[in-house]
């Protein structure tokens, strides 16, 4: 039978309409406290499990959020499958405010700010990394997006900046010269843990504006990114409910097993407080 399906709320969306058979559950982790409780329920025939990212009234910055305990608490709490939905801005031209971007690859200027590991403290463990998206969640997500009528585009290149400030217009120029598709704050710690946590993550990004560098366009601003982001949002919900039940049965990807042979401590030198603490996580291996 297949697990629950994990819903990361980004900025403005704080809840889902139409969950039924609705409890919240405050948890305790080894990492500290989650982002708020998570709200589990069914939603177009399957469990889900939602938690916003930044809190019940965005209380948390990118900077400031525990992503250990959020993707621990969804591990405990049976999660199979992670959908993030995220806003983000744009560094193509062909990449349009409204529009939605499925990314497939991340890159890192957060400098090591955010504890994007489960594995310290005794226990280390080298996971391969080169493909950091579920490429079968990726792809149902793509599909669903198709489903809503709704312009989406599968795979590109995520930034991940520090923030909470937007980019100057050097960095924005910079991040184009490399390659780089959109930018947001949040989604790398996330797609590093879950991929420890062996669940199968995608993110769903909102393109609210186009960062700095265009032209043609005032400079970003909250005011322009929330107006935006209110647009999408309804699309985003559309997106879920065609989504989730197309999330049907077994996983066939590699996620699963992704810590398969990566732990290469010692067994008998992880200390029993590490083994605890990991044990949703790395149990079966040891």
């Amino acid at each position: 039978m297949a697990g629950k399906i994990g819903i990361i709320g980004g900025s403005g969306l704080y809840d889902i309409e139409g969950i039924k058979n609705v409890r919240r559950v405050s948890l305790d982790t080894p990492f500290g406290k989650p982002s708020d409780k998570y709200i589990i329920g069914n939603l177009s025939g399957r469990e889900v499990v939602f938690l916003p990212r930044h809190g019940i009234g965005h209380r948390i910055s990118p900077s400031e959020i525990n992503y250990r305990a959020n993707i621990y608490g969804m591990k405990k709490l049976g999660v199979e499958r992670i959908i993030s939905l995220s806003a983000c801005g744009s560094l193509k031209e062909e990449l349009r405010p409204l529009d939605f971007v499925i990314p497939d690859q991340f890159v890192d200027r957060t400098n090591q700010a955010r504890e994007m590991t489960f594995f310290r403290k005794g226990v280390v463990a080298h996971l391969s990394f080169a493909e950091p998206v579920c490429p079968e969640l990726a792809r149902a997500v793509y599909q669903a997006a198709k489903k809503s009528r709704v312009r989406a585009h599968l795979g590109g290149t995520y930034i991940n900046m520090e923030g909470p400030a937007f980019s100057t217009r050097a960095e924005s120029e910079l991040y184009r010269k490399w390659g780089m598709d959109i930018i947001g704050m949040t989604n790398m710690a996330e797609a590093k843990l879950a991929r420890e946590a062996e669940l199968c993550y995608c993110t769903l990004c909102a393109v609210t504006d186009y960062d700095c560098w265009y032209e043609p366009a005032n400079p970003v601003t909250l005011e322009m990114v929330l107006a935006n982001l209110a647009k999408n949002i309804q699309n985003a919900k559309n997106i879920l409910k065609a989504l989730i039940p197309a999330l049907q049965g077994e996983r066939r990807c590699s996620c699963h097993e992704a810590l398969k042979g990566a732990i290469i401590t010692e067994r008998k030198l992880i200390p029993k407080k590490a083994k605890e603490e990991l044990k949703i996580i790395v149990g079966k291996y040891l």
